[in-house]
């Protein structure tokens, strides 16, 4: 396993729930997928190993991300928003309503908060999460968001 130094004592908390969660029972969550919304960033953790920590941008003032503990509800490698004037929504990873984690066109917010309340990321990194996603498969996979 990785080390854990440097990361944010919730991040750990985390790691700890999946490892928890795993060893109860053995179908549970192969992949957590953890937003840190105070620090705008993800970490993406497979088995216990954590394999990627990219910079997101979730919602502005007035816009909140919903925190909480969510499963993938829905994938849409393309979409666009209906509310907010066609957006494109690439790779997107529904969890919670209307909120998604997706990729972005505006890179230049990336680690700072900006949306409606989805949470963005780099296209190629929502590539990467919507790939593992399908692979590992979504009652496999958890979505933890935090402050």
């Amino acid at each position: 396993m990785q080390s854990t130094v440097g990361k944010p004592r919730s991040h750990l908390f985390g790691l700890a729930l999946l490892g928890i969660l795993s060893a109860a029972s053995p179908s549970y969550a192969a992949m957590l997928v953890e937003i840190d919304k105070s620090a705008q960033t993800m970490y993406v953790t497979v088995s216990g190993v954590t394999r990627h920590q990219w910079p997101v941008s979730t919602g502005r003032r007035g816009f909140g991300t919903p925190s909480g503990t969510f499963r993938p509800r829905r994938l849409a490698r393309t979409w666009f928003s209906r509310r907010y004037y066609n957006s494109p929504m690439p790779y997107s990873i529904f969890f919670h309503k209307g909120y998604a984690i997706h990729g972005t066109t505006d890179l230049r917010r990336l680690g700072g908060p900006a949306s409606h309340g989805c949470v963005r990321l780099h296209p190629r990194n929502a590539a990467t999460l919507f790939s593992l996603v399908q692979e590992i498969g979504p009652g496999r996979t958890r979505i933890a968001i935090f402050n």
